[in-house]
């Protein structure tokens, strides 16, 4: 993902921006036992992400390293779930979760790259 001027955005960065999205789509779910309990596995899912990326960019090693990312893959793809479900439930328009599962996807990649990379240079 580039910034206006061209230059390439610190991935930490990306993962606080996308865990702000997570929360703040989650403070405008309904307040039904749905929209609620989708709601908190998404929160969970989605904020974590981040945090495994930056327990990754700490590893002191190259497995310790691709356990995190591998944990953050986990996350990822448990946030696109609770996405789909949300919009395939209709608890919210599904042309607004577009984005976010845009994200998660190119998140996805990045955290694949960077997994067969760190095995390569093993």
């Amino acid at each position: 993902m580039k910034e206006e001027g061209g230059r390439v955005k610190d991935l930490k960065v990306r993962m606080r921006e996308f865990a702000l999205r997570i929360i703040r789509l989650y403070a405008k779910l309904p307040k039904s036992t749905e929209g609620q309990v989708i709601g908190k596995q998404l929160l969970r899912s989605g904020t974590s992400v981040g945090a495994h990326y930056r327990e990754g960019s700490r590893a002191r090693s190259t497995a310790e390293f691709v356990s995190k990312l591998g944990g953050g893959q986990q996350e990822l793809e448990e946030t696109i779930y609770w996405l789909e479900l949300l919009q395939e439930a209709e608890i919210v328009k599904p042309t607004l979760l577009d984005g976010l599962i845009t994200e998660c996807n190119e998140l996805q990649a990045i955290f694949t790259t960077c997994i067969k990379n760190a095995k390569k240079k093993k």
